[in-house]
């Protein structure tokens, strides 16, 4: 009787597939305009990194057969999304894109198969952190800039009648905070 972790491996080997998958229509719109556009290659280059090391790891673990077959379904089509973002890619982003993947491309030093498998396993999950991450660094520094831009608001709201204060004749009184070393970088809100 099979286990019932097979199953479920089944099941997780599935939606692996379909989790690889999901870039199709963005690498579609890439070959149809003939351009990446603003689209990075990072998730696309560590999600080949990730799944090539899965792949190893299910290969020098005894029993991880599923593992290493959907990773190296998943590296296949990562080297198809890699290159066609290579294809389409401005020089700039081409060369940067090749210095990535070459810094990325790493070999084991392990000469102990379970120092390497334990070490593969951790460098694994390290880059699926990254690969399932990727998405935040497109909202994240929005949602930041989100917070920033309505501080500035309110305090634009809360100063923009603002008149300096004790101020009869601005210049001498700047001058003498020169003179004392006070004088602020910032300038007055008129």
């Amino acid at each position: 009787m099979v286990e019932t972790s097979f199953y479920i491996g089944i099941i997780g080997n599935v939606i692996s597939v379909l989790v690889f998958l999901s870039p199709v229509e963005t690498f579609w719109k890439i070959v149809k305009r003939k351009s990446t556009e603003e689209y990075k290659s990072l998730p696309y280059i560590c999600t080949l990194l990730g799944s090539s090391l899965w792949t190893y790891y299910g290969i020098v673990t005894p029993g991880e057969y599923l593992v290493s077959t959907v990773n190296g379904f998943g590296a296949l089509v990562e080297i198809i999304y890699v290159s066609l973002f290579l294809f389409y890619a401005p020089r700039h982003l081409k060369f940067n894109t090749i210095v990535v993947v070459s810094l990325l491309n790493s070999r084991s030093a392990f000469k102990d198969e379970k120092t390497r498998s334990q070490s593969m396993g951790f460098i694994c999950a390290g880059l699926n952190i990254v690969m399932y991450g990727s998405p935040l660094s497109a909202m994240v520094p929005n949602g930041v800039g989100f917070v920033f831009g309505t501080m500035q608001l309110i305090l634009y709201g809360i100063y923009r009648n603002a008149k300096p204060v004790g101020l009869s004749n601005g210049s001498s009184v700047i001058a003498a905070d020169e003179e004392e070393g006070l004088a602020s970088h910032v300038p007055l809100l008129s």
